[in-house]
């Protein structure tokens, strides 16, 4: 196994070269998006002209973004829908052997799943509403093995959560088991990646290996424990890992809804809750440069060879595929789904704390930049990697997470500056005079774009409560006026936090986003 796999952090490497250069990746995030925020800011005062022609391209190139992510969005929400009215069971007895794209298995029934629910602190309804959605599916569940990883450090609550739902849902899948993750083991930090990391390896040595079963016949579904799959999902899983090229060189992502408890969620919840749903939904149609996100499902062949989820970092979501696309030469890709599982909107039982969690949940999602000198280094490793993925797959990530800390502070706030800082000669130019209204044009038809979002969301949401009156639908809508705010406050702050936290070696923990429900 490729010796650079496990790296979380520059001070894992013992040669001081490599440590140096890991640690210059480490900073590259951070410094990139400071440096442009104080160029623009600098410019503004001392070249504004240039600033202003700078800022009508940035906007123009941000109407055209808008309008072409857009477009996406409607065509993979397209296809959600219409995958959502299939019977993938149907279409699963209906596929012919000959076109199954792995030779090893001769009947969809080959297939088995192994369904892994990390556990810190939730109560029993969260733990019960997971299951009770998996027993919902239209898929056997004698496919179904249902590991529940918990947290030692969890408590006695804990425990005894994980211990009921083992005595009432055990007989109804092949298995059912619960596994403890001890606390203070060396060389973790406590999170979702070494818990479900500790339970694979138990899984594989107690029951796969002790059964006999084939690797390459296991799917494995990483879900968060607030994750409630719909009912085909297992058929569609199953349906597009026997027809994909190179199956086992991929991981199956579906579409995060957070929309469990959108209606409890404050407006700034929804908003930004809705955002991460779209984004995700877009990434569908552009799977290209995907990594795998929160819930999503692989072969198990494909974490043996690796060695598991990374114990001692924060991402272990997407490093899961970094690591696979390092481990084979770059030969594996994230295969979209096109349907959804449903997940939590972040709410806490205030509203201030709800603003917290918001920023925090969003600022260790942002920390996923430490993948950035990871795999990084592991392109100056591996020279088997074809230099156009190292380009492509480099430029696209590193410009993602760059936008994010930068972009929406430049559109709406910075974007403003040569007209108030430029000078008086400035000031008596055309374009001082136009900037403004170029803008605000410009931006006018951009935020069109949230008439869109705004439709789309109601078509995604869940039934509304009873104790919500039908007035809460126009706060659904009406939420978007605040989306500006929202993106700079729960996009660029945290964004920028997590990468100036990696720059300066301030390496952060895993935190848990607490599971609120208040139905």
């Amino acid at each position: 196994m490729k010796e650079f796999l496990h790296l979380s952090r520059a001070n894992d490497l013992i040669d001081k070269k490599d440590r140096r250069i890991y640690r210059i990746f480490e900073i590259m995030p951070g410094l990139l998006a400071w440096l442009t925020l104080l160029a623009v800011v600098g410019l503004s005062f001392i070249a504004p002209v240039f600033m202003a022609i700078f800022i009508i391209i940035f906007d123009i190139y941000w109407l055209v973004k808008t309008i072409y992510l857009s477009l996406h969005l409607r065509i993979s929400y397209k296809r959600l829908r219409a995958n959502l009215k299939i019977n993938w069971l149907e279409r699963l007895d209906r596929l012919s052997v000959q076109e199954y794209r792995l030779s090893s298995i001769k009947s969809w029934r080959d297939i088995h799943h192994f369904i892994f629910l990390p556990v810190y602190k939730e109560e029993y309804s969260i733990i019960a509403s997971c299951l009770e959605a998996l027993l919902k599916t239209n898929y056997p569940k004698s496919k179904m093995t249902v590991a529940i990883c918990y947290e030692e450090r969890g408590g006695d609550e804990t425990a005894s959560a994980v211990k009921e739902i083992e005595k009432n849902y055990k007989k109804d899948f092949l298995d059912l088991v619960s596994i403890a993750h001890p606390s203070d083991l060396a060389g973790e930090i406590p999170g979702k990646g070494s818990n479900a990391a500790y339970a694979a390896k138990i899984v594989k040595e107690e029951i796969i290996d002790r059964l006999g079963m084939p690797y390459d016949h296991i799917l494995v579904s990483n879900f968060d424990i607030d994750t409630v799959v719909f009912p085909e999902y297992f058929g569609v899983l199953s349906y597009t890992f026997l027809t994909s090229k190179d199956p086992l060189r991929a991981s199956y992502q579906p579409i995060p809804l957070y929309i469990n408890n959108i209606w409890e969620a404050p407006s700034f919840a929804r908003v930004v809750a809705f955002s991460a749903t779209f984004w995700h939904t877009i990434k569908q149609e552009k799977s290209e440069n995907a990594t795998s996100f929160s819930s999503h499902s692989m072969p198990f062949q494909a974490l043996v060879d690796v060695g598991f989820w990374e114990k001692n970092m924060v991402s272990e979501d997407s490093r899961i595929f970094w690591q696979c696309f390092l481990r084979y030469d770059g030969d594996y890709r994230v295969v979209p789904l096109f349907y959804p599982v449903s997940m939590d909107a972040n709410v806490a039982p205030t509203t201030w704390n709800t603003f917290k969690n918001v920023y925090k949940q969003q600022r260790r999602w942002g920390y996923g930049a430490e993948n950035i000198p990871y795999f990084l280094f592991g392109f100056l490793k591996n020279k088997a990697i074809p230099r156009f993925k190292k380009l492509f797959y480099g430029f696209t990530i590193i410009e993602g997470f760059h936008s994010w800390a930068t972009n929406a502070l430049i559109i709406f706030i910075l974007g403003w500056l040569p007209s108030l800082v430029g000078g008086s000669a400035f000031n008596r130019t055309v374009l001082s005079f136009n900037l403004p209204y170029i803008t605000r044009i410009i931006m006018s038809f951009a935020m069109l774009g949230l008439i869109s979002s705004a439709v789309l969301s109601m078509l995604i949401l869940p039934p509304r409560p009873p104790k919500f009156g039908k007035f809460k639908y126009l706060w659904m809508i009406l939420q978007w006026i605040i989306f500006p705010a929202a993106t700079i406050i729960f996009g660029v702050f945290p964004g920028l936090d997590a990468q100036t936290r990696l720059m300066l070696g301030k390496y952060m923990g895993f935190w848990v986003t607490p599971k609120y429900r208040d139905l």
